[in-house]
């Protein structure tokens, strides 16, 4: 399974925000991290858990924001299904106003990750910055 997030902060949120209440990241977990867009080389059947999506399946919220044991049972089911989806699309748990897809493993010849680094280079600052401060996150630099 392939998780993205359809932007940066997707990403972030959905990578660092699992540890309700901590409200830091380290330098090295950024850097044993990096970015990549995604590209497709085909359109993605993705199973639309937002919005109507849930109530078509008779779910609700919960599916997604619920108990991970769920959430994994549903994705095993819908990976089986008979019309072959190629992954879930979903809002994230730690931002709902951000969209992420899980891509299953039959849709790995249909996407390519290009590497973009990571949020601890330079280059990334001010996106760095910008995460940090809408995520209200602190920095603490554990190489020194």
């Amino acid at each position: 399974m392939l998780y993205v997030g359809e932007d940066a902060h997707a990403a972030f949120i959905e990578t660092f925000g699992h540890a309700t209440g901590v409200r830091f990241v380290t330098v090295t977990a950024l850097r044993t991290r990096g970015l990549a867009r995604i590209e497709v080389r085909r359109s993605l059947r993705l199973v639309d858990l937002t919005g109507s999506g849930l109530a078509r399946l008779g779910a609700d919220e919960r599916l997604c924001a619920g108990d991970y044991a769920v959430a994994q049972r549903w994705a095993l089911a819908l990976l089986r299904h008979p019309q072959r989806p190629d992954g879930l699309c979903y809002r994230a748990r730690h931002d709902p106003s951000r969209l992420c897809a899980a891509i299953y493993h039959r849709a790995a010849k249909s996407v390519k990750a290009v590497r973009l680094g990571s949020l601890a280079d330079p280059a990334s600052a001010p996106l760095l910055v910008d995460l940090l401060e809408t995520y209200a996150f602190g920095l603490l630099d554990d190489t020194a």
